[in-house]
């Protein structure tokens, strides 16, 4: 290392001793002198020949030229970067197979014209298709619940009234269209309870408790800070094409307690790979998970997550943070929508 620091030495000393006799070489050649300086511009007499001066031989740029490049070269930076970057998308496709929740209707999809219903009707050999689907807020995969679609004794979060919230058109207040845009990027951590435990899949029914958090997350190195996204992996993913049926039976998921503990910690938003984010059959009340989170907590609750390509990668990186992109589309009123979400890792 003293070697290196030497070598490094002495090509500085050569490399300030070349350009001290360029400049005395070119002040007693040709003296110069700075006519003007102003805020904006170094300029050289227009009178001095400066054919062979060293500062006219660089660009002149104004303070707003330099910003300008500055930024260009941190667009730059960051296409280069983006473009590097390892895309994880937690998405399933969505169809008329996909599991649903039993009180949700049947999502479904039809075609209103086809190709070879509309090629001729008008001139230039074009033909179109369109079509009409049966699409709730609780449909898709990975779907986001609006804070509006949970309720406690009839008041959203935020002491909001329930009942002069809503209308024939929707919700009047709290709904997806309420998501904040700051959001649709975040930092995220994935809790992979099932990988954590060594198992495949959570049991049918296993209650996911505040010790099985804790602990994974120590296992992991990561902490949750406030404002995180926190994903949570029961490995029931790895049914929703084989074996939608499973999701028809007692679930894994979160429990009261989990979901206090999380509500605590201050997150943003939580989400899973099931139908719903909590257990079932729950002890106790109904839905004790969604009301805890979003009613009392305005904590974004997302289902249906595909996270078995994100559990194998993060598992061999050895990182559990990475930032997660995930928009719900702009609809007025929506009790919630199917949402685009991935994973942003370094290649």
């Amino acid at each position: 290392m003293k070697r290196y620091l030497f070598l490094i030495g002495i090509l500085i000393l050569s490399a300030g001793v070349i350009l001290t006799h360029s400049f005395v070489v070119a002040a007693t050649t040709q003296p110069q002198r700075v006519s003007s300086v102003t805020s904006d511009r170094i300029a050289l007499d227009e009178g001095v020949n400066n054919e062979n001066n060293f500062f006219a031989s660089l660009p002149v740029l104004t303070k707003q030229e330099s910003r300008a490049k500055n930024r260009r070269k941190a667009f730059d930076r960051l296409i280069e970067s983006v473009s590097a970057a390892r895309i994880i998308e937690l998405n399933f496709t969505w169809d008329t197979n996909s599991p649903l929740f039993p009180t949700n209707t049947p999502y479904s999809i039809s075609l209103l014209a086809r190709h070879t219903q509309t090629f001729g009707t008008v001139s230039g050999g074009i033909g179109f298709a369109t079509d009409k689907m049966d699409f709730s807020g609780q449909h898709g995969a990975p779907t986001i619940d609006a804070i509006g679609h949970i309720s406690n004794n009839l008041k959203l979060f935020g002491d909001i009234d329930a009942v002069t919230s809503e209308s024939d058109l929707g919700l009047t207040k709290l709904g997806v269209e309420a998501y904040p845009k700051e959001q649709f990027v975040n930092r995220a951590v994935l809790l992979d309870v099932a990988r954590f435990k060594g198992v495949e899949t959570l049991a049918a029914g296993q209650e996911i408790t505040v010790a099985d958090l804790e602990a994974t997350a120590r296992a992991e190195g990561v902490e949750i800070q406030s404002g995180d996204s926190v994903l949570i992996r029961t490995g029931y993913g790895k049914f929703f094409n084989t074996e939608p049926t499973k999701f028809s039976e007692p679930l894994p998921g979160p429990g009261e307690a989990a979901a206090r503990w999380l509500a605590k910690k201050k997150v943003f938003l939580v989400g899973d790979d099931q139908l719903v984010f909590e257990v079932l059959p729950a002890t106790g009340t109904v839905f004790p998970v969604h009301r805890t989170l979003i009613a009392d907590n305005g904590i974004y609750i997302v289902e249906n997550l595909n996270l078995e390509e994100l559990s194998q990668a993060l598992a061999q990186e050895g990182v559990y943070e990475f930032p997660l992109v995930l928009n719900p589309p702009r609809i007025r009123g929506a009790t919630g929508a199917a949402v685009n979400s991935f994973a942003i890792l370094p290649r």
